[in-house]
């Protein structure tokens, strides 16, 4: 038994979740709704000239979540359903079932990712997985409303920080021996995975591009599939 981790985006979601996300609000969002993402989405590309893919995605996720402000969890909910419902299809079935399998052994799985945790929560009941979810939080109010705000994102170094928390919060419960606790997988995409990579002792590199397949070569890392 041991602790797997299972990134989304590339990984066991192989679509484009920001293509996906825009079609969704597409048939749901009002005017001003999109005049906050759009706002949103201007502040993102020019972020990710200068600071590169992660600044991008931060503030992506925070013009989705501005529009999702005054949403309660149900409307939420109906939209990361749709959501799921155009995207399903990208879903790394061979992926799923070595997850299954992992699970058939008894090891905890967790998906990780910097992605919005509603649409993990919704992919993975779609697909069938009973999976922890660590990801980045969209807000919500003691009375169920979307805030409009998010935590922070869960990527690179915050990644292994949320692995460690968990697995030491685990082991304080009694649910994993300390042997089990070093029993650890990776299962991601990208060059930001790296430092997630070196903390465990089983990294698979899954769907890589030809940067991170350099980088996979040059540590021994095996390839998925």
């Amino acid at each position: 038994m041991g602790v797997v981790t299972v990134d989304f985006d590339g990984t066991l979601y192989q679509g484009n979740s920001f293509k996906v996300m825009f079609q969704a609000a597409n048939k749901s969002f009002g005017i001003k709704q999109w005049a906050v993402v759009s706002s949103g989405i201007v502040k993102a590309a020019d972020a990710g000239l200068i600071k590169g893919k992660n600044a991008f995605r931060m503030h992506f996720f925070k013009a989705f979540a501005k529009s999702f402000k005054g949403m309660t969890n149900n409307e939420l909910e109906d939209f990361f359903k749709r959501l799921v419902a155009m995207g399903k299809e990208d879903a790394h079935h061979g992926l799923i079932h070595k997850i299954r399998g992992h699970q058939r052994q008894g090891d905890h799985i967790i998906v990780l990712s910097g992605a919005l945790e509603p649409f993990l929560k919704a992919f993975t009941r779609e697909v069938d997985l009973d999976v922890h979810i660590i990801s980045t939080q969209l807000k919500i109010d003691e009375n169920g409303i979307c805030t409009g705000n998010i935590g922070a994102i869960v990527n690179g170094d915050e990644k292994v920080n949320h692995v460690r928390e968990w697995i030491n919060y685990q082991k304080q419960l009694g649910n994993l021996t300390p042997s089990e606790a070093e029993e650890t997988w990776a299962y991601a995409d990208s060059v930001s995975d790296v430092p997630l990579f070196r903390f465990v002792k089983y990294p698979f590199v899954v769907n890589p591009d030809d940067s991170m397949k350099k980088v996979a070569g040059k540590q021994g890392w095996p390839l998925f599939g």
